[in-house]
């Protein structure tokens, strides 16, 4: 059964996000809030828990799955960042955009792609989702925007979320709704950058 912590948007109760944490320690999946969209995360070095949340989405291991960091320092560290690319990223982060790039070392080979060896990363500006990262003493969450299996929509009811899912989940974190608009991905991964989707981030903010 799925805990349920009912947290203040902009000054959640950090004694709540502690025992998330504590949960997501022990190899649990929790849907959090974000700045796109609800979403789920797990630690990042557990190969069980990140199994778990693919088998929730039911996406195989060509989706690419994504690192919240806490800053654009940290994501520095799990991904291989040029100065053209991190000027890009200073300008971008934190906020609703998600950049593919080429992974480093750091991230473990079976969640990134499994033939461009790339990665999902981003720095969300939601105040509930920094301070779970804050207390989260294992690097980047990994996570996944949660997207029911069969559909297009991502969910953005924590109350839903917890009756669909109590049984798969470890905690739900209900901060209330999310802008439930996804968020902007660009492939930074090739000799140009390309706009794979659309969303709550401009292209041309960042010229493109």
């Amino acid at each position: 059964m799925a805990q349920y912590f009912e947290v203040h948007p902009e000054n959640p109760q950090i004694r709540l996000l502690r025992q998330a944490a504590a949960l997501l320690e022990k190899g649990g999946v929790v849907a959090v809030p974000t700045d796109s969209s609800y979403a789920l995360v797990c630690h990042l070095d557990d190969k069980a828990a990140a199994d778990k949340m693919r088998s929730i989405r039911q996406v195989d291991d060509k989706h690419h799955l994504t690192l919240l960091c806490r800053d654009l320092a940290e994501l520095s560290s799990y991904a291989r960042v040029d100065n053209r690319q991190y000027r890009l990223l200073k300008a971008a982060t934190p906020g609703p955009w998600t950049f593919i790039l080429e992974a480093t070392k750091e991230v473990p080979r079976r969640v990134s792609h499994p033939s461009r060896k790339t990665i999902g990363l981003r720095v969300p500006e939601h105040r509930v989702l920094h301070e779970l990262l804050a207390l989260h003493t294992g690097g980047p969450l990994l996570a996944t925007t949660l997207i029911p299996a069969g559909e297009t929509d991502p969910l953005n009811d924590a109350q839903e979320i917890r009756e669909r899912y109590e049984h798969q989940l470890a905690a739900v974190i209900d901060a209330g709704a999310c802008p439930h608009e996804p968020t902007t991905v660009i492939d930074l991964s090739g000799d140009e950058p390309e706009v794979l989707r659309r969303g709550r981030g401009d292209p041309a903010e960042l010229g493109l």
